[in-house]
């Protein structure tokens, strides 16, 4: 007998379930998984890492998958659907799918001496791995919610630990410098095996914990790099490793300047796993020109032009505004925003501020969401002013933002959405009822 009928239902019992929403330590989780007797026999890639986490997931499925292996890939959070965090061969895992792993996970937990609650992260991820593991795949891919060192997929052992990029968010977590953050994604390198730091400036916490646990740290700019640039008339890159050198490489079909130092991680990674993964150079082509994940600087077709982005600290925000200004000219720029409110929310709109003329700010749901009215006062902070080139208006919802934006900007303008998955996610399901 199901204890919950659905997973909708499930997910609602989990959001409620655990008494807070982020509970750090792996304590809990590790019971539940020894009595899960959770193993995996293929290969295991964690990527971690402040921004980039998930386009090099996607990045590492694609290639993997051409080259014709079984592959799960795990990601969070979800932008429409919670099925998006559990995808096997490339296609989204099913509530039939799914259910019976949730089951399983919840018999764990009551199974012990004295049951430990989990977070709705835990308990899923939970549930995803043992999807994973029974699927007799020939790698697995996760990706790290927060942190590293006491994230939930940290109960696993990996095989190859990638670290994308590390900036300053969640510091209430870990830590208000990037050397205290360093050290929290590193507690997911694990003795012996490949460690990847993608991060072009690695703080020295994260270099010392790798000599000290005795990883096999790779470096950006030692270890592995790129070369060729976006301004070369072909378009093409090289990626150089320790022991191979890819050449005459396309841009990844996933837009934005940072996608050449994430497919660099993704590639050290594959590199240091040939042994047991090897993937040729026509996978790696046919792998970076079929990756797709909504919401990374996605550009949708038509006009106005609309990017969707769910960039939400300064890194990304420093990227993205890259990224519009390599765009091209347009007359003026709507932006529709909503933020968490333990966001460096004053640090967002400083890199931004440049490129956007009309602010269509919006208040985001839950306890944790900012108001729209703390969203405006931090942009009269920043000098916004209102007038025919400029202008700050409030709203209750993504879709109600993102509709006046639609309203007022002609085809020749853009609207970029952006400031957390939830903005985007408020957005996509609107223009999705709109398809019916």
């Amino acid at each position: 007998m199901s204890t919950f009928p659905s997973l909708d239902a499930w997910l609602t019992h989990l959001e409620s379930a655990h008494p807070v929403g982020i509970d750090m330590g792996l304590h809990r989780i590790r019971q539940v998984k020894d009595a899960l007797q959770l193993r995996f026999d293929c290969p295991i890639f964690t990527v971690g890492g402040t921004n980039g986490k998930g386009s090099t997931c996607a990045i590492l499925e694609a290639i993997l998958l051409k080259a014709g292996y079984r592959v799960g890939c795990h990601t969070s959070p979800h932008l429409l659907s919670f099925n998006e965090r559990a995808r096997i061969d490339g296609e989204q895992a099913s509530d039939d799918d799914l259910l019976p792993h949730f089951e399983a996970v919840e018999a764990a937990r009551l199974s012990l001496a004295q049951p430990v609650s989990l977070t709705y992260f835990e308990f899923t991820t939970l549930a995803i791995m043992h999807l994973f593991a029974s699927r007799g795949l020939d790698a697995a891919i996760f990706e790290v919610g927060l942190g590293g060192r006491l994230d939930a997929v940290n109960v696993l052992d990996t095989d190859c630990a990638i670290i994308t990029s590390i900036d300053i968010d969640h510091t209430e977590y870990l830590g208000d410098t990037r050397e205290k953050i360093a050290l929290e994604k590193a507690g997911v390198f694990r003795a012996g095996k490949p460690a990847i730091c993608a991060d072009p400036m690695a703080p020295h916490t994260l270099i010392d914990y790798a000599d000290e646990v005795d990883a096999d740290l790779w470096l950006f700019g030692r270890d592995f790099r790129y070369e060729g640039q976006a301004g070369s008339e072909r378009q093409q890159w090289s990626y150089v490793g320790r022991t191979m050198r890819r050449s005459a490489l396309a841009y990844p079909a996933l837009r934005g300047a940072n996608q050449l130092i994430n497919t660099s991680a993704a590639l050290a990674g594959l590199e240091a796993m040939r042994d047991r993964l090897p993937v040729s150079a026509q996978d790696i082509r046919l792998g970076l020109a079929n990756v797709e994940l909504p919401g990374r600087f996605q550009v949708l077709p038509g006009k106005p032009s609309v990017v969707l982005d769910v960039g939400h600290n300064p890194h990304a925000a420093a990227v993205l505004g890259q990224n519009l200004g390599s765009m091209g000219y347009f007359p003026y720029t709507y932006a529709v925003f909503g933020s968490m409110r333990d966001k460096d929310i004053a640090g967002v709109i400083g890199q931004l501020k440049g490129e956007i003329d009309h602010w269509c700010v919006t208040t985001l749901p839950g306890p944790r969401g900012a108001s729209a009215e703390q969203l405006e006062a931090a942009l009269r902070d920043a000098g916004v002013a209102d007038g025919p080139d400029s202008s700050v208006t409030r709203y209750e919802a993504p879709a109600l933002a993102f509709q006046h934006a639609l309203k007022h900007a002609t085809e020749n303008d853009r609207i970029v959405v952006f400031g957390s998955f939830l903005t985007v996610a408020g957005v996509m399901a609107w223009r999705k009822s709109q398809q019916h």
